[in-house]
């Protein structure tokens, strides 16, 4: 059922995007999913305060009430919000759009709709995007794409069901989401981080509890991967404090609707800003970090951040703003936090400016504890190979040691251009690490030629502290073949002699051609 909603979905708003924009259809397309969905659980809610209300063995049953009555105790906004529910404005009920959605306003029609809705719920202030009015579309195409949405049932009575409408959201968001960012390559994914690297993040940090914290969150699916680990080990949601920044407001708006379609309680700041200049979490200590930063921004630099207290280990350069993310995290963890960070390969190596002397002083301070190598094609919006930093505040564990895991040839192939790590290699990676930590039922951990190693900060220096885990871990063992020496050299000597000949027809036949031309030799 939910492949054939996504797909559906998905064919549809990709024939009507033919007249505008996916970075502006995308907002257009979430936009309407969040407002079905946030109608349709309000009127769930509804149905089953009605049956309720007439059922005489229930806590809410009410007593000789006429249809006025009960209408007007239907309106009363408690009931709703004691169930975590939005209240939603009649005017704003899915249902009066869907009615309306032939009409020449519609675009201002849920305009208004949205504004009414912020204004009953104060957690959605600011939050939602109104600019359906404005929006370039054929007359018709703008309420086709209501009638489309309006197949999307997410209106289910109970607990368990109410949990399948979240999660059956939530997946459709997600492959929205996703989708977006392919069809807008560069631009698409600076709000959207491949499932398979939140999640090996996720499983490497697994953020069981306390204050989780992304300083440029995108559209928030490292929050959304911590409570699925989470919950997915036994605990629930609620376990985790949310804490996020994004500077790109209707980046920021996404990241905000796809927390609050999941019930997940966030704090992503008073507003869209720039998490250096305008650092909205200043106070924050957070349990663990995990965050994609935009790879080598170059124009990050402002003058009040000279001698700032984030940049402990060394000022970062003004042309690249690696150092500045990697220092920004560390400044923000608990004493005993962990934080998880994806950045651009040359992170590992790089000397240019300060950049060098900052992370020998990080790797000096033993604040580095794992390191990852990614396989290339694992973003929509960049080829630029890719790695994982783990870092803490106070390592435990494996003190004056890092562990180094070369991961470039576990990617598996999805599409012509895109891949992945599956939920084995996830399994691996996460189950590596582990062990290295110590943990209990992790297993013993052991050095893996070509894949991992453990490796002490002295010989990290011997190396002038590059990061790069394939300088660490080796060559990976060559497996035997059965095949006798005699019989595979016998083949390899009739294939070169092949080849010879072959060259030597060819040197032949270029004496010739040069020959007829006069350049005999």
């Amino acid at each position: 059922m939910i492949e054939d909603i996504k797909k559906t979905l998905w064919a549809t708003a990709d024939k009507l995007r033919a007249n505008m924009d996916a970075a502006e259809y995308k907002h257009i397309v979430l936009g309407l999913i969040f407002v079905k969905y946030i109608s349709d659980t309000f009127q769930t809610r509804r149905d089953e305060l009605m049956t309720r209300f007439a059922d005489p063995a229930d806590d809410y049953f009410l007593h000789d009430v006429d249809a006025e009555m009960l209408a007007d105790e239907l309106e009363d906004r408690d009931y709703y919000k004691e169930v975590n529910v939005f209240w939603v404005p009649e005017a704003a009920r899915w249902e009066t759009l869907r009615s309306q959605a032939k009409q020449a306003d519609i675009g201002k029609r849920i305009d208004d709709a949205l504004s009414l809705i912020e204004a009953e719920n104060p957690k959605l202030k600011g939050i939602l995007d109104k600019r359906y009015a404005r929006v370039q579309l054929p007359d018709g195409k703008l309420g086709e794409l209501v009638d489309l949405v309006s197949t999307i049932g997410f209106g289910e009575s109970g607990d368990t069901a109410k949990n399948h409408a979240r999660d059956l959201l939530g997946q459709v968001y997600e492959y929205f989401l996703g989708q977006f960012a392919s069809a807008e390559g560069k631009r698409g994914g600076q709000f959207y981080t491949p499932a398979s690297i939140v999640k090996t993040l996720v499983a490497v940090l697994a953020p069981h509890h306390g204050k989780v914290y992304d300083p440029c969150c995108g559209s928030g699916g490292m929050f959304v991967q911590s409570e699925r680990f989470i919950e997915a080990h036994g605990g629930k949601i609620g376990d985790v404090s949310i804490y996020g920044q994004e500077a790109n407001p209707t980046t920021w708006r996404l990241a905000a609707m796809n927390l609050a379609i999941r019930g997940i309680d966030f704090n992503l700041g008073k507003e869209p800003a720039d998490t250096f200049v305008r650092n909205q979490h200043a106070d924050l200590r957070a349990d663990f970090v995990l965050a994609n930063p935009p790879f080598n921004i170059s124009d990050w630099w402002h003058g009040s951040l000279e001698g700032d207290p984030r940049w402990v280990y060394g000022t970062p350069p003004q042309g690249n703003a690696n150092y500045a993310w990697l220092q920004h995290m560390l400044y923000h963890l608990k004493p005993a936090g962990r934080a998880g960070i994806v950045l651009a390969n040359g992170s590992m190596s790089s000397n240019q400016n300060s950049e060098g002397d900052i992370r020998r002083a990080m790797v000096d301070a033993d604040k580095v504890e794992v390191m990852i190598a990614l396989p290339g094609q694992l973003f929509f919006n960049t080829q630029i190979p890719a790695c994982l930093w783990f870092l803490v505040k106070e390592k435990r564990s494996r003190q004056g040691e890092v562990l180094f895991i070369d991961a470039r040839k576990l990617g598996s192939m999805i599409s012509r251009v895109q891949c992945e790590f599956t939920e084995e290699v996830i399994d691996k990676i996460a189950g590596t690490v582990a062990a290295w930590r110590g943990e209990s039922d992790a297993g013993e951990y052991q050095d893996v030629a070509g894949f991992c190693r453990s490796v002490a900060l002295a010989e990290i220096a011997e190396h002038g502290h590059v990061l790069t885990p394939g300088r660490y871990v080796g060559a990976e063992a060559v497996e035997e073949d059965d095949e006798a020496f005699v019989e595979k050299m016998q083949k390899l000597t009739e294939m070169l002699g092949e080849q010879m000949a072959k060259g030597a027809e060819l040197d032949q036949l270029i004496r010739q051609k040069l020959g007829g031309l006069g350049y005999e030799f």
